[in-house]
């Protein structure tokens, strides 16, 4: 039996996004940016799924969705 591992992994509305920049500075792992000062942008390959950034967005605009991989 081949189990399939579920990952977390935090996605951005980009087009809901304001750039306030409250999930850069809650991030431990770095892996939210603010790109051209318009939207966030999270770096998959540092995002743990934690949910900071989701709970810390004043737009609520950030979710955590499970990924394959």
């Amino acid at each position: 039996m081949n189990a399939e591992r579920k990952r977390r992994r935090a996605v951005v509305d980009q087009t809901a996004c304001v750039a306030c920049g409250c999930c850069v500075k809650v991030c431990p792992l770095k892996a939210v940016e603010i790109i051209r000062g318009t939207m966030a942008q999270v770096d998959e390959s540092r995002c743990v799924g934690c949910g900071k950034c989701a709970r810390e967005c004043p737009a609520s605009v950030i979710e955590i969705r499970e990924v394959r991989g």
